[in-house]
């Protein structure tokens, strides 16, 4: 191997990246990074990526060219396998990554079996239908990728492969999601198109989570191995536990009911209240809580009111009067005893939510009461959510965000 000697090794790197993306030919940009540079680490690759984003290079660009960086590097890379024992977070993700190749590769038997056969018989469909329950039960992979892995790499300055390594679980969940319909709907199409669009799917699928394994196995599993301390790891590990594994849970990694303890956030500033999941100043609290579409109510284990929020458009009048008063003298006592039952229900397990609604004049009002319990599972009070459904109940079809985005 060559020993390099390049004191500009990003600058140098940054360059070669550069060149495949202005079409120069991957093999004399292979020979170059052999020449100048000799060896990388995925730290290095996705800093590179990152800084080169972060100059203008657009990041669909560097999504194109992905497989192209990795053919270049690949050898490189191989060189820096990820070494994490089972019940890692990393083994875990990895050993996914090989169980749903698998899945992959399941499907694709079972499509060319209906194709071959040129019939969706009971046998065929009912294994069809197994292979899109596996893949509908590996989302959890990707949320725990996108929800904990991705932000602690962003901690670690490592913004822009994590957004492309996103950029392609959507592409996948566009797949599975055309998959799954073509499933639903396979009844109504014709034998001759159902196959075809199936098929097609499968390969596409297939290719898809080929490609897109090696990048997060070569350069984003690697990087984070190195980035990430002993705390951080003892943190992701209780967060992915949390998420949970899906219907495939791969050997050593941890199951739900194992003993773990909950990362809490450390802070410094008096003025913050500190939860398992984060921190927030008393301001923040509060104008988030008033911000809430819904009305909130809060009843303390003695039954006395001890916080209502205040949103724009409350429902009903509350007034910082009631604070400190018993429940049941806030309602009439035509209907004490309900309040009182359903207190008594939450204090004994007996129930932990009930729900009404009315119709109060024009205005569709869903009521729900929710039992408080402390970590042990005890009796803590009982909380009231109020909200104005009458325009949720119109919602038909669906608008996305980037709707309001474009518009």
């Amino acid at each position: 191997m060559h020993v390099n000697t390049n004191p500009n090794r990003k600058d140098t790197l940054k360059e070669l990246i550069q060149s495949l993306h202005n079409g120069e030919d991957t093999e004399v940009v292979k020979e170059r990074f052999k020449n100048e540079l000799g060896d990388i680490s995925s730290g290095e690759l996705a800093m590179a990526e990152e800084e080169l984003i972060n100059e203008g290079l657009p990041r669909e660009e560097i999504h194109r060219l992905c497989e192209v960086h990795l053919a270049v590097f690949r050898e490189s890379l191989e060189r820096e396998k990820p070494l994490a024992p089972k019940g890692h977070p990393i083994h875990t993700l990895m050993e996914e990554h090989n169980i749903f190749l698998g899945f992959a590769s399941e499907l694709k038997d079972v499509v060319q079996r209906i194709k071959d056969a040129n019939d969706t018989d009971s046998e065929s469909m009912e294994e069809l239908k197994i292979c899109v329950d596996k893949f509908k039960g590996s989302e959890s992979h990707y949320v725990r990728e996108e929800n904990v892995l991705f932000p602690y790499l962003e901690k670690h300055g490592v913004t822009q492969p994590p957004a492309i390594m996103w950029m392609e679980h959507d592409q996948i969940r566009e797949v599975k999601k055309a998959l799954y319909k073509i499933v639903d709907e396979h009844e109504s199409m014709d034998l001759k198109d159902f196959t075809q669009q199936l098929e097609k799917s499968a390969l596409s699928l297939a290719e898809l989570l080929m490609n897109h394994f090696p990048k997060e196995n070569s350069i984003l599993f690697p990087t984070a191995l190195r980035l990430f301390t002993e705390d951080e790891w003892s943190d992701v590990v209780q967060q992915f536990d949390e998420l949970g594994y899906g219907s495939f849970i791969p050997i050593g990694a941890r199951t739900p009911g194992e003993e773990s303890q909950t990362p809490t956030t450390e802070i410094d500033d008096e003025d913050k209240v500190s939860f398992e999941m984060g921190a927030l100043s008393r301001e923040e609290l509060a104008r988030i809580l008033d911000t809430l579409p819904v009305d909130i109510t809060y009843v303390d284990n003695e039954d006395k009111v001890s916080y209502f929020n205040q949103s724009e458009e409350r429902i009903f009048p509350r007034a910082k009067a009631i604070i400190g008063r018993s429940v049941q003298l806030c309602h009439p006592q035509k209907s004490v005893h309900i309040v009182n039952k359903i207190v008594e229900d939450f204090r004994t397990g007996r129930r932990d939510v009930a729900e009404f609604w009315i119709d109060l004049q024009g205005t569709f009002v869903h009521i729900r009461y929710f039992a408080v319990k402390d970590t042990n599972g005890e009796y803590m009070g009982t909380l009231e959510v109020t909200q104005n459904i009458t325009d949720i109940k119109k919602l038909e079809g669906q608008k996305r965000l980037l709707d309001d985005v474009s518009a």
